[in-house]
């Protein structure tokens, strides 16, 4: 595959207005020219950084780079106002910058990723210049690299433009990116490249989104910009509102030219070029049809709700599972945990359809208050980096999704995505082992078969040099029955929030039998998608309708399957 190299050295420096709290200082100038870089603890070298400073009111103030052949981003999308949901920092490429602020003390905070250990310093400020000064310099330490052993991370629902992503994919450390280039929001429009009208601070002060071709854009040997992805993300059916949903198609060959719905016609030009669809959120109206009819690849277990800054869309949008205890501020109100809760178990009860849907994380940064990257995936490619194999390894699910742990397993040497075969009369325990790192104390880990929790462990807080806590283990877990395992684990923050890993699955075939879910789940499914059906008669068209109908049809022919057994 031809990589186009975009050497970062090239990108034009570009300061954007990205809020009013920003245009304000680049008005009135106050700054600061005492020079800072950040720079790897372990082999002294310059690295890019995420980084955020803020004063005693609380305050956000931005960076600038110092260098000709640097660059600095600074990010405060808020398209939807929440107040108590702030995300605003600047993302610094491994060049010397200073802070455009009054004088003062100040906070600074920076972070790379998810392997380097937070920085944070109390800075003073003052507008003397002088010209002797030494660069002031941040040291951030590595707690982990899973590079070393093959994982290089990723994230599927970008919003970022294709001339930010040099600089904050590295900053984050996110090996992998697919930008959305075409969008639309409305059944009567095809996807266009135009500023989204959604975004509340007014068009994009980037223009249009860049076609930049189908090849994969290789920033340096590691970073890969897929550029070509397209967002169906219906909000109108024609001049009337009416919520759909949002699906994903990464990496197609050429723009698309129809509308949705319908939505078949799209995916099957989507499969034949190569391309992965990408559920979004399990929650939107149209989901529960997209997966048997537009033969979903991805599903998002850590999604755009889902923010370094305070939770902020707390509703769950449809019945929750019933066999599940989902964790509620009141009922229908979740917190963050309740609200990933609710995507685990929609996620157990698709696997026990029969469904092959392979993990994957997304922030939609770029519209939301939240990093690049802060939810991820990781890939597993062998010993080297290459983008083939890495949307390969998503694809099958050589993969696990984080909000912050670092999870490692095997079932029977195999990773993840590997099926399994059994028989009865030979259906001894498969045998696992897993590797856990976390920055945060590991509160809990849990194999769970065919949603079932099978085993459970709480370990013993033992940390590394790094000081990063670690587990490492082996046991067996019985599978008696077709279906599908995984290994999660979470931890829990200072401030009571969890963060998570969870593993793609491995896949069992016993006797050469289907999975099947259990009635409860079947019985949940087909009643959220009897009634999502009854709520598009009389607005969609009846070649959208059908589509609904024929999904309808696909689940109630699970249970008449299962009658069968």
């Amino acid at each position: 595959m031809l990589l186009h190299r975009v050497l970062l050295a090239s990108i034009a420096i570009l300061v954007v207005v990205c809020s009013p709290c920003w245009a304000q200082q680049t008005k009135d100038k106050p700054s600061h020219k005492r020079q800072y870089q950040i720079l790897d603890a372990d082999s002294g070298k310059p690295i890019a950084a995420r980084i955020y400073v803020v004063n005693a009111e609380g305050n956000h103030y931005f960076a600038e780079t110092a260098s000709a052949v640097g660059s600095a981003f600074p990010y405060a999308e808020e398209w939807v106002n929440m107040p108590e949901s702030i995300e605003q920092h600047t993302t610094v490429s491994p060049h010397p910058f200073f802070i455009v602020a009054p004088a003062g003390e100040y906070k600074i905070e920076i972070e790379r990723g998810k392997e380097y250990i937070p920085l944070q310093e109390t800075i003073s400020i003052c507008n003397e210049l002088n010209e002797q000064q030494e660069i002031h310099t941040f040291r951030l330490r590595r707690w982990s690299e899973v590079a070393k052993r093959g994982w290089y991370s990723g994230e599927t629902h970008v919003h970022r433009r294709i001339a930010e992503l040099p600089n904050v994919m590295q900053a984050e450390e996110l090996n992998v990116t697919f930008p959305v280039t075409y969008w639309t929001i409305r059944s009567d429009r095809t996807p266009d490249r135009e500023p989204s009208p959604l975004r509340a601070q007014g068009p994009s002060p980037f223009g249009p989104r860049e076609e930049r071709g189908y090849e994969p854009i290789e920033v340096s040997p590691q970073y890969v910009i897929f550029p070509r992805n397209t967002e169906y993300e219906i909000f109108g059916i024609g001049d009337r509102q009416h919520v759909l949903g949002a699906v994903f198609i990464l990496n197609h060959q050429t723009p698309f030219q129809q509308t949705a719905p319908p939505i078949r016609p799209i995916a099957q030009l989507a499969k034949q070029q190569g391309a992965l669809l990408d559920l979004d959120k399990h929650n939107w109206p149209w989901s529960l049809m997209l997966i048997p009819i537009a033969q979903i690849d991805l599903f998002e277990l850590s999604n755009n709700s889902v923010w370094r800054t305070n939770f902020g869309f707390k509703q769950a949008g449809m019945p929750l599972p019933p066999w599940a205890e989902i964790e509620q501020e009141s009922p229908g109100v979740l917190t963050e945990w309740g609200w990933l809760q609710f995507g685990f178990e929609m996620y157990y009860a698709l696997l026990n359809c029969g469904f092959h849907l392979s993990p994957t994380a997304g922030t939609a940064s770029g519209v939301h208050p939240v990093p690049l990257g802060y939810s991820r995936v990781y890939v597993h490619t062998g010993d080297n980096f290459n983008a083939t194999a890495w949307l390969d390894g998503l694809k099958t699910g050589r993969s696990f999704v984080t909000t912050g742990p670092m999870l490692l397993a095997e079932v029977e040497g195999k990773l993840a995505g590997a099926g399994l075969e059994r028989s009865t009369a030979n259906n001894t325990p498969f045998h696992w082992k897993c590797e856990i790192e976390s920055l945060t104390p590991i509160t809990k880990i849990e194999w769970v078969v065919n949603g079932i929790v099978q085993h459970q462990i709480a370990p013993p807080q033992v940390q590394t040099n790094s000081g990063a806590f670690r587990f490492e283990g082996e046991g067996t877990i019985e599978v008696p029955k077709s279906g599908w395992a995984i290994v999660r684990t979470w931890t829990k923050m200072r401030d009571g929030r969890k963060q998570f890993a969870h593993s793609a699955p491995w896949y069992f075939t016993v006797d050469q039998k289907p999975v099947h879910p259990p009635k409860v789940q079947l019985d949940y499914l087909i009643g959220q998608i009897e009634a999502v059906t009854e709520r598009q008669q009389g607005i969609l068209s009846p070649e959208a309708i059908a589509e609904f109908v024929e999904a309808r049809e696909y689940y109630r022919g699970l249970r008449s399957a299962e009658d069968e057994q």
